[in-house]
């Protein structure tokens, strides 16, 4: 029993929703639900388990990023334990003596949930609810109720609600009688029907599935958009990096766009795409991108795969790193690893270490290690002109340069090319004119019969 922060006392055992406990983050309400009772801030233990080749400060650095997300999602983080182990029990992730020290730290907090750093199985989940007695969950629930509160648009709550249900399926369990047979039949004839577990699967199953038909038909108008900003000739430029390094803000300094800025994780969900004109005149569009983070669940990469697909079809990655983070390497990493996931590994990247008005050595110093790379400040605008250049330069330097002789007749040609590229030298000759331009790949093709070998 757990006070619940009006004086009453509550059985966490006693719950509505298909899969038993509830507590400040129990199983998701409804269709696309939520994880958190927001009547009141409860106390969270959170469990971090130590694994080679992890060392206890990877851990303590994680638990300390898995409090600011229970921080976002509604909750206090009271107390943490860490256990260090070779592999995680089968049964119950930690062993059987930490089982008991959490539930009794548990009691002595009055804590009605507990959360694990790393994913728990369905199993797990529900050995260590019924050990402690309390609601135990992970950390990928965490985010995914972020994410519930934070999509706003059409397609990101129908991108949340698509992760959460295949998170929710393999976890669905009995609850007592409310989980019975419904019986049919006359008499003898009585079958056995069905269960209320058979009857909540298949209607997850079906909101699923059209939920991934509307994400689907969403991924073809993006193709179809694709396409036309290819006619248009115009690049584009992703902005991506950790959660919370200043995509969205640095998006309003070179746009206007006037996107939500708010200093927590996940302010943002939704694509926000903007023209930008850079100072050597060409035209871009610009795209900030949803965050990443250590360990983003699967089913979050997943359903948002339409809103990345962006990021997948980008000229150039403007990675952003919270140059003044105590470590912006792991971040990078962690926005290394979802890019390679969702098949953006090979993409240019310019790495721009932001917030250099908060500590300008280490932005510096993060700069300096990424050959190439820009130190900013997204807030105050400091070095952000120098990082114009630098995207211009980037993404003249990805086109072909190319020779060209172009009759003088076709004098459309020629305005084409500086139009689409770069014009490098340009002189006459017998033959017409004798060009040497950047161009992108579209272009070079487009102009192939006027390319000399």
């Amino acid at each position: 029993m757990g006070d619940d922060g009006t004086g009453r006392r509550r059985d966490p055992a006693s719950t509505g929703a298909p899969g038993g406990h509830r507590g400040a983050f129990g199983d998701f309400g409804g269709e696309s639900g939520g994880l958190i009772d927001r009547a009141f801030r409860e106390q969270i233990v959170l469990v971090g388990v130590t694994r080679p080749p992890e060392t206890e400060e990877d851990t303590e650095r994680h638990l300390d990023e898995l409090a600011l997300l229970v921080d976002t999602a509604g909750a206090d983080a009271a107390a943490t334990m860490v256990q260090r182990r070779q592999t995680p029990d089968p049964a119950t992730f930690l062993g059987a003596g930490k089982v008991e020290e959490l539930r009794a730290l548990c009691e002595q907090l009055d804590a009605d949930t507990v959360v694990f750093d790393d994913e728990l199985s369905p199993a797990q989940q529900r050995n260590l609810e019924k050990a402690l007695g309390r609601t135990a969950i992970d950390r990928t629930a965490v985010i995914l109720d972020i994410f519930g509160q934070n999509a706003h648009s059409q397609e990101g709550k129908a991108q949340v609600e698509l992760a959460q249900i295949r998170y929710r399926l393999p976890r669905l369990r009995g609850r007592g009688t409310q989980m019975s047979q419904q019986r049919g039949g006359i008499g003898a004839r009585q079958g056995g029907g069905e269960t209320q577990l058979e009857v909540d699967r298949r209607r997850l199953l079906r909101r699923m599935h059209k939920l991934e038909a509307e994400l689907r038909d969403v991924s073809r108008v993006r193709a179809t958009q694709a396409k036309s900003r290819q006619r248009s000739r115009l690049s584009t430029v992703a902005i991506v990096g950790y959660t919370n390094a200043g995509k969205s803000t640095l998006l309003n300094r070179l746009t206007d766009a006037g996107v939500l800025v708010e200093d927590r994780l996940f302010a943002t969900l939704d694509a926000t795409t903007r023209r930008l004109q850079l100072p050597g005149g060409e035209a871009v569009l610009v795209t900030d991108t949803v965050g990443f983070i250590t360990k983003l669940p699967h089913q979050l990469v997943e359903a948002f795969k339409s809103t990345l697909e962006v990021v997948v079809d980008a000229d150039l990655l403007v990675h952003v790193v919270d140059g003044s983070g105590p470590d912006p390497e792991t971040h990078i990493d962690a926005v290394n690893t979802v890019l390679d996931e969702i098949g953006a590994g090979e993409v240019p990247q310019l790495v721009v270490a932001n917030k250099a008005d908060l500590d300008p050595v280490a932005a510096r110093r993060l700069a300096r290690a990424h050959p190439g790379s820009v130190a900013i400040s997204a807030i105050t605008g400091d070095g952000v002109d120098v990082l114009l250049r630098t995207i211009g330069d980037r993404l003249r330097g990805l086109a072909e340069v190319v020779e060209l002789v172009v009759p003088f007749e076709r004098g459309d040609v020629l305005a084409s090319l500086h139009r689409e590229g770069e014009v490098l030298v340009e002189t006459a000759t017998d033959e017409g004119m004798s060009v040497r331009a950047r161009l992108d790949e579209a272009s070079a093709s487009r102009l192939r019969d006027f390319v000399v070998e």
